[in-house]
């Protein structure tokens, strides 16, 4: 396993929020809903994506655009319209003076918007909890990623286009693969352009040494790696592949490592009921006790309250 399969193998919608929205200009939405991620596919027309920090973005037909929570943003047929809608937590829309839309704006089944007929439609899937994105994931992204549709080709957004006004029994299953197949699809349609701000890690896959080293420490976090371990597998010396490791990666191979196996046991603490002992061993840790301490000094806080947090907040 890479490292960019392990980071694609996190999404898992369960429930998404989708819609398929269908307006006619002048229109806006201002976006508030806290939500960690959010895909839009741009089928017809053109939109603009105003994050409150940074440019306004140009969207055409067949681009697809990630925004990463919970900052708010805009998206509008213009800068210049103002925001007519508001989007809350929980996709509750009202006027931007709390008057309720969702009657107003309901168009049938996963519709939504101005007009049936309008200009613009655009297919949103919104990861309503952080359970479904993996924190590792949301890190490597920034605020707003644009792929546009002259760089690649999929039939996702047709089939899900086609798929997202059904009611049929499996239905919200159906839309939710569909959705993780799409997120993915773009994923890493974004990571492999030339000019994307790539992660260090993802930079040193295709490296003859530290890419397979990557590999190594990705197919099995439990096993007890230390840098002689990595360099005699993949060939070098430890000095050699510690240097190369750390200009590449932006950091020492251990310290690497780390990091992956915290975020994976947050993932595990959040997403399952595994116990601490299991999550420990799972993910490279001795014991629960080794687990926990290297936890509170990444987190702030022990695997328990962690966990407790996430559970509330998915609950809210």
């Amino acid at each position: 396993m890479d490292a960019l399969t392990d980071l694609l193998d996190g999404p898992r919608a369960h429930g998404a929020f989708m819609i398929r929205s269908m307006l006619n200009p002048p229109w806006s939405m201002r976006i508030q809903d806290e939500a960690p991620l959010t895909l839009v596919a741009v089928v017809r027309d053109e939109a603009w994506v105003i994050p409150d920090k940074g440019a306004p973005v140009h969207v055409r037909a067949g681009d697809l655009v990630i925004c990463r929570g919970p900052d708010p943003y805009v998206v509008a047929d213009d800068p210049s319209t103002e925001p007519q809608i508001v989007i809350h937590p929980g996709q509750r829309c009202t006027t931007p003076d709390g008057t309720s839309l969702s009657e107003a704006m309901d168009l049938g089944v996963r519709a939504w918007g101005t007009d049936p007929g309008g200009r613009a439609v655009m297919l949103v899937g919104t990861y309503e909890t952080r359970g479904a994105v993996t924190q590792r994931l949301l890190a490597a992204l920034p605020p707003l990623a644009v792929v546009r549709g002259d760089t690649w080709r999929s039939p996702l957004v047709g089939l899900l286009d086609e798929e997202i006004v059904k009611d049929e029994p499996g239905q919200e299953v159906v839309l939710d693969r569909l959705l993780d197949l799409l997120l993915i699809q773009t994923l890493r349609a974004w990571f492999s352009r030339p000019e994307a701000e790539q992660p260090g890690w993802y930079r040193a896959h295709g490296d003859p040494v530290v890419g397979p080293a990557l590999r190594l420490l990705h197919d099995d976090l439990a096993h007890p790696w230390t840098v002689a371990d990595l360099a005699a597998k993949v060939g070098v010396s430890r000095a050699a592949l510690a240097q190369r490791f750390g200009k590449l990666v932006g950091e020492p191979p251990m310290a690497y490592l780390t990091g992956v196996r915290l975020a994976q046991a947050a993932d595990l603490l959040r997403e399952s009921d595994a116990t601490l002992d299991a999550v420990a061993r799972q993910v490279g840790y001795g014991t629960a006790f080794a687990l926990s301490t290297a936890f509170k000094r990444e987190h702030g806080m022990s695997p328990q309250e962690y966990r407790s947090g996430a559970a509330t907040a998915t609950t809210a």
